[in-house]
C-alpha cells in the first residue's frame, strides 16, 4: 500500500488525491445573492445535511487552489446570510457543471447555464426549477477553515422550507429513490447516476441488538466462500438460529440431498453448504443461510 505524508504533496496533488476516493459526493447547486441583488449559482461537492432538528445542510466555497481568491457563493453569504440549496439530478447535470464556471462578479449563471430562476417563499435567493428539491435556508454561521489556497468555509444553512417535485414521490408521499434520479461527484471529470438498477438496501442494526461477526463459529468467520459483506449480513442477526430449527431446515429436500450427497466428506460437505448459504444470502434470506451454515 502506498503511503504518503501530505506535507509531502502539492496542494494540488492532494486535492486529486482526495477527490478520487472521498467519493461519490452529493452536489448542490446553491443561489446566493449579495447587497445589491445579483444572483449567484453554483455547485458544491464539499456538501452534505449535518442535522435534522435543525435542519442543517453544510457546505463548502473553498478558496482556489490556482490563486487562492474567494468565491462570490462566500462573499454573496456574508453580505446576504441567505440560500437556496437545489439538489441536482441527471437531467440538469451539465448545466450544473457550466454553472461552475469562474464568470465575473455580478454575471448571473442562471443566464448563462440556462436553467430556471424561481421566486422563493421565504429567502432572497432564488430557486432552481429543474431541481427535484429546493431548500431555503438561512445561513447560521461560516467557519473559515485557513486563508491558504484550497482552504474550505463551512457554511451551516438551516433549512426553512422545503420544495419536493411531486413527479419524484412515492403513493405515501415519500421520496421515490429511484425517481430523483441523483447524481454524484467522483475525481475529474467523472460523475455517477443512482439509478434503479444500482441500488441495494443494508437492513439498519440500529434498531435492535446484534450478534455481530464475533458471534458467529470460527468456520464462517474464515470461509473460503463468504465475503465481508455476507458476514456483515450474518452479524446483523439478533439471535442465533436454534438447534431444532437447524434440523428442521435440514429436513428440506434440497438441503437433504446435499447432505446425503456428502456423507463422510466433511470437505466438500463444509464447501457445498457454504455456497449454497451464499446463494440465500444474495437473495436476502440471511436466516436460511445461517442455519445452512451451522450444519457444516
Amino acid at each position: 500500500m502506498l503511503s504518503i505524508k501530505v506535507s509531502d504533496l502539492s496542494v494540488g496533488q492532494l486535492h486529486n488525491y482526495l477527490n478520487h476516493a472521498v467519493a461519490p459526493r452529493p452536489i448542490c447547486l446553491a443561489s446566493t445573492v449579495d447587497e445589491d441583488g445579483n444572483v449567484n449559482l453554483s455547485p458544491f461537492s464539499f456538501f452534505n445535511v449535518f442535522s435534522t432538528n435543525p435542519p442543517v445542510c453544510v457546505f463548502s466555497p473553498s478558496r482556489s487552489v490556482r490563486d487562492n481568491t474567494t468565491k462570490h457563493t462566500l462573499d454573496n453569504v456574508l453580505e446576504v446570510p441567505e440560500c437556496v440549496i437545489n439538489i441536482v439530478n441527471y437531467d440538469m447535470v451539465q448545466q450544473v457543471s457550466l454553472s461552475s464556471v469562474a464568470y465575473a462578479k455580478g454575471m448571473n449563471e442562471f443566464i448563462k447555464s440556462g436553467l430556471t430562476p424561481l421566486a422563493s417563499t421565504i429567502v432572497k435567493p432564488p430557486r432552481v426549477a429543474e431541481a427535484p428539491v429546493q431548500l431555503e435556508c438561512m445561513i447560521r454561521e461560516v467557519i473559515s477553515l485557513g486563508d491558504t489556497p484550497g482552504a474550505g468555509n463551512l457554511v451551516l444553512a438551516e433549512i426553512k422550507m422545503l420544495h419536493i417535485n411531486e413527479d419524484i414521490l412515492d403513493p405515501d408521499g415519500r421520496i421515490n429513490q429511484a425517481k430523483i434520479d441523483l447524481v454524484a461527484r467522483l475525481g475529474g471529470d467523472w460523475y455517477c447516476r443512482v439509478t434503479e438498477d444500482n441500488l441495494f438496501k443494508v437492513a439498519k442494526p440500529n434498531m435492535k441488538m446484534c450478534i455481530g461477526v464475533d458471534a458467529l463459529p470460527y468456520s464462517i468467520r474464515n470461509s473460503r466462500v463468504l465475503t465481508g459483506n455476507n458476514l456483515g449480513q450474518l452479524g446483523n442477526l439478533e439471535i442465533l438460529p436454534t438447534d431444532e430449527a437447524v434440523e428442521a431446515y435440514a429436513q428440506l429436500p434440497d438441503v437433504k440431498d446435499l447432505l446425503d450427497a456428502t456423507i463422510g466428506d466433511s470437505q466438500t460437505r463444509e464447501l457445498q453448504l457454504h455456497l449454497k448459504a451464499k446463494q440465500l444470502l444474495d437473495d436476502d434470506r440471511v436466516e436460511e443461510a445461517l442455519m445452512v451454515l451451522l450444519m457444516a
